[in-house]
């Protein structure tokens, strides 16, 4: 890297008397430079002798779609060197064997060519800093762009990859580097027709009308021209292949694979604690890059991607060209022809506009399906007119040579980290690096979180490398630039890094190498739209949508590991807060942390929060799926605990109104018996049968009754119907919440102001009148009590409270009757549920309490629910 930071260069001074030369510090600085080139030389010196083995790709996360069609048990197709035209390991070892002159020399060429360069960096870097390297930015930069096009395709790839990162090179350097994106030497046009006529089996004039005479773009693997269908007046795109291409690439991978094995071994060598598999890294990224040169299976890629996005997630905004698998080959692809404009060069409003829609795109291949693009680099991003709409622009994704595939547990793994990223829950987020096998099982947590905050909260606060330096200098007191500062800060930083190396044994999994690689090009365009981009943050809504809507077991589990907090007692309780906080996420509103508004608050409704007849239809969506089923199991709960609480309040204050039998005088010389209480006579009673069959005849107290029905609560269920009652007095009243908490018998005013309510609406039949809706409203004013004391939850104290309205009932009540059909449906089906789950808890309790029958023992139901007849 061209930028660094590093602690500033002490110049010669006196301090207490003692000389400090400038040319010591940089003899030892000498010293081990020489020490590691030694190590390096050692290093390579053992690899070479140990030999280089191609990469297997018997683990590799690159989808290779039609890549196994010559896979049949025959031998592998090869071209004219030998070379197999899709990835296989025995083949591409038995080239690197025969090529030994050929390899040596490919690898002399790259240490020729980049250890000079190298060597300039450092030598800048210890004699002058980082102001001599800004200094030296444009000639380096040059420097190492005609390098790169020195060294060939393979390494342009990784030069485009960084041309979009404004926050990890100076400008100079992505002016260089943005010229590998377009003007790459093309090759002949004669040359590409022979390609395109041998591959197709026949003259041009047989497939194409017309063919531009130049190229429309050259890339590092191929280039493209305009042509038309014959007989048609479609245009398609036809990409032809660089010739030799794959020779090259082959040599190249050797020559990485080498220089990938030097690597490893000089980790082994001095952070032996380290277990990334950098080998493996290497192995996922060569795999990858030698499959995008079999243009049958980026046809393949490119047909699933399109069905994936188009048709089965439809995900707007986002357009994927046509594919025409008949004229395709392995060296030659047609696809629809498509008018637009690079990303990166459009307006920086429009880039914010898009990215965002190439955002949610990318998350839905990543997260949502799991299979993902790995090449978005600019020139494979642009913007074209919409179809539908010719006054809004859409997303055109190009070239899928490159696509990755993952597995359903790590897609789950990833959303739960980025959940408990966003939240700031580092302890979970370990759990979650061990899943994705990050970290290893044994890990000291206690060294891991701390560093865990240090090394990810600055990237969460978004803008790239050069905001992220801002933040470390910033973390370790470094802000001043004074050398006591900037000293002990260093010291602190070099004592984490050195803890993390030495007793932290991090790994990077190997398909991290593609994800990595699409992530670091979609936030690099992101930040030359928006400076501040967080990546994190910007994908917290795609999160919360997904778990809301999905029912599978892990992302239910991760769902409620949000919405519910920890009891005293052990056990989880639902937040209201956090459900709206994570609606509202949902919709793009993401409430904030008090402190400096980077992590979600999860315990904070946002200010400018969704409407509750938004939240409510919201619910009611096929987006909101996994979350409505969490809420019906936890409204059958929540009613089955506010009835029960009803339920005993009601016959505790019914038995006490009963006669109760005479008291004898205690003075009398013997004992007589005791007269049993009106609640302690048995008497008949018919208990129901869930199957709706005939009831069971028993006889039974009412206090037996009662406490088969409606058990007591215990300490938590109490707590629980508490805070009910209160979320009730806050949204819908203090009548609603009078109802609830089992009091309506006590305050019969609190179910005459819901049923008066109720009436005010205009909902019931009969209360559409003018006069009738009049008379309500009066009746209603004139139930609040004349003290005052009827006043809604919100307020604080008994000064400055306001009125309960019944707003809150009333704007539920709107929310329901601005429903559509389909949605009233939804409503009225989980309802039912609700209702025949409650009749079902209710008959189980009266069976084992009454009858001392089990649940296990009831029959099951086979025909229609009976809730509805039982109510």
């Amino acid at each position: 890297p061209m930028r660094s930071i590093r602690a500033p260069r002490v110049r010669a001074r006196r301090d207490a008397g003692r000389p400090m030369k400038v040319h010591a510090r940089l003899g030892g600085v000498a010293e081990v430079a020489g020490n590691a080139a030694v190590a390096v030389v050692e290093v390579s010196k053992a690899v070479r002798m140990r030999g280089v083995e191609a990469p297997d790709v018997q683990k590799s996360f690159v989808a290779k779609g039609g890549a196994d069609v010559d896979s049949d048990g025959g031998p592998v197709a090869v071209d004219e060197e030998g070379l197999p035209l899709v990835y296989d390991k025995t083949a591409i070892q038995a080239f690197w064997d025969k090529q030994g002159g050929a390899l040596q020399k490919r690898w002399a060429e790259f240490l020729g060519l980049s250890v000079p360069f190298l060597t300039r960096v450092a030598t800048l870097s210890i004699t002058g800093g980082a102001a001599e390297l800004a200094k030296n930015d444009a000639s380096l930069a040059r420097d190492a762009r005609i390098i790169i096009e020195k060294l060939g395709p393979t390494y342009i790839k990784a030069g485009q990859m960084m041309s979009v990162r404004p926050d990890v090179l100076p400008q100079a350097a992505l002016d260089e580097l943005a010229v590998l994106q377009d003007a790459v030497k093309p090759f002949e046009t004669p040359v590409a027709i022979a390609t395109i006529e041998k591959e197709l089996g026949g003259p041009l004039g047989e497939f194409f009308d017309e063919i531009s005479e130049k190229p429309v773009a050259a890339a590092s693997l191929a280039q493209v021209y305009r042509a038309r269908l014959t007989g048609t007046d479609t245009y398609v795109a036809v990409k032809v292949q660089r010739p030799e291409i794959l020779s090259t690439v082959s040599k190249d991978l050797y020559v990485l694979r080498r220089a990938a094995e030097v690597y490893q071994g000089l980790i082994e060598r001095f952070a032996p604690q380290q277990r990334t598999d950098y080998v493996a890294l290497l192995n996922e990224w060569a795999v990858g890059f030698y499959t995008e040169l079999d243009f049958l299976n980026e046809a393949s890629n490119q047909q699933r991607l399109r069905d994936l996005i188009l048709d089965q997630e439809k995900v707007s905004g986002v357009y994927v060209p046509e594919v025409y698998h008949e004229l395709s080959t392995r060296r030659v692809l047609v696809s629809e022809w498509i008018d637009g404009t690079k990303l990166s060069d459009c307006p920086k409003d429009e880039i914010r506009e898009l990215i965002g829609v190439g955002q949610e795109c990318f998350l839905v291949q990543l997260l949502q399906v799991g299979f993902f693009h790995s090449d978005p680099h600019p020139g494979n991003l642009m913007k074209m007119q919409s179809r539908e709409d010719p006054t809004k622009n859409t997303l055109a994704i190009l070239d899928f040579g490159l696509m990755a595939s993952i597995q359903q547990d790590d897609m789950d793994t990833m959303v739960s980290s980025i959940i408990h990223l966003a939240n700031k829950d580092y302890p979970a987020l370990v759990d979650d690096f061990i899943d994705l096998k990050i970290l290893p099982d044994d890990c000291d947590r206690a060294k891991v979180i701390p560093l865990m905050d240090k090394a990810l909260s600055p990237y969460v606060k978004g803008g790239g490398a050069k905001k992220y330096e801002a933040e470390l200098k910033k973390m370790y007191n470094m802000e001043d630039g004074s050398i006591q500062s900037t000293a002990g800060g260093f010291q602190a930083m070099t004592q984490d890094l050195l803890t993390v190396l030495n007793d932290i044994p991090f790994s990077i999994p190997p398909y991290f190498a593609l994800l990595g690689r699409a992530v670091v090009t979609l936030e690099g365009i992101a930040l030359i739209g928006n400076p501040d981009y967080r990546l994190v943050m910007e994908a917290y809504p795609f999160v919360a949508r997904k778990l809301l809507r999905e029912d599978r077991p892990a992302a239910q589990r991760a769902l409620q590991e949000v919405l519910y907090a920890s009891t005293q007692g052990g056990g989880s309780i639902l937040q209201g807060r956090r459900l709206a906080v994570m609606l509202n996420s949902a919709m793009g509103v993401v409430a904030r942390d008090a402190g400096e508004g980077v992590f979600v608050d999860l315990d904070t409704i946002p200010e400018d929060s969704i409407s509750l007849s938004t939240g409510l239809r919201y619910l009611l969506s096929p987006r909101a799926e996994s979350l409505r089923k969490v809420l019906e199991k936890e409204a059958i709960g929540a009613a089955d605990i506010l009835l029960r609480q009803a339920v005993r309040k009601g016959g505790g204050r019914l038995f006490a109104q009963l006669p109760q039998p005479p008291r004898l005088p205690g003075f009398l010389p013997f004992e007589l018996p005791s007269f049993p209480k009106p609640e302690d006579v048995p008497g008949p009673m018919l208990v129901p049968s869930r199957t709706g069959g005939a009831p069971t005849p028993c006889l039974a107290t009412p206090n037996q009754v009662l406490e088969a029905a409606a058990p007591k609560l215990s300490r938590e269920e109490e707590l629980f119907a508490i805070s009910l009652a209160d979320l009730a007095q806050g949204t819908l009243g203090r009548d609603a919440a009078v109802v609830l908490s089992g009091d309506a018998l006590l305050e019969p005013e609190a179910i005459a102001g819901l049923l008066l309510g109720a009436l005010a609406t205009g909902d019931v039949p009969g209360t559409d009148n003018p006069q009738v809706a009049a008379i309500v409203k009066q009746v209603r004013e004139q139930l609040k009590p004349a003290d005052g004391s009827y006043k809604s939850f919100d307020g604080e104290g008994e000064e400055g409270k306001e009125e309960d309205t019944g707003e809150g009932v009333d704007e539920i009540v709107q929310a329901v009757r601005d429903l559509t059909p389909e949605e009233s449906e939804v409503l009225q089906a989980s309802a039912r549920l609700v209702a025949d789950a409650m009749w079902e808890r209710f008959v189980d309790r009266l069976e084992a309490g009454l009858l001392g029958r089990t649940p296990a023992e009831t029959p099951v139901r086979t025909e229609q629910p009976v809730a509805a007849a039982a109510r």
